[in-house]
């Protein structure tokens, strides 16, 4: 048993890897986690808020996509009923686990988008 958790954390890396690759393209540019930070801490007009919450809707929809994904898949892996599925931790944990980890992103880039969309609105 102990021998298939490595594959396991290798196929969930493949996985998470493989994710952006098919992802649609967007009309905003990727930003690194420096360049995010930097753009907040020197936003103060109108459109640099909005492309902040532009950024953070984007992100939101990605979370939400991988959730969706990733729902598909404990659905499927929950339907497995072989003796050797039934051990814990089970796929279906991880795809759960993964799961409410996009959910969870997910609420928090709205959270940020809906402060940015409101700062936006306030100095306009």
């Amino acid at each position: 048993m102990t021998r298939f958790i490595p594959l396991t954390l290798a196929l969930a890396a493949a996985v998470v890897a493989a994710g952006p690759i098919y992802s649609q393209p967007s009309d905003h540019p990727s930003y690194s986690q420096s360049e995010v930070k930097q753009m907040i801490r020197d936003a103060h007009t109108a459109q640099q808020y909005h492309d902040l919450a532009g950024y953070f809707r984007e992100r939101q929809q990605y979370f939400e996509q991988q959730a969706q994904s990733e729902k598909i898949e404990w659905d499927r892996r929950s339907q497995i009923t072989a003796a050797s599925y039934q051990k814990y931790p089970r796929p279906a944990d991880s795809s759960k686990n993964r799961y409410e980890y996009f959910t969870y992103e997910a609420q928090q880039m709205a959270s940020q988008a809906d402060h940015f969309e409101s700062l936006s609105a306030k100095s306009q």
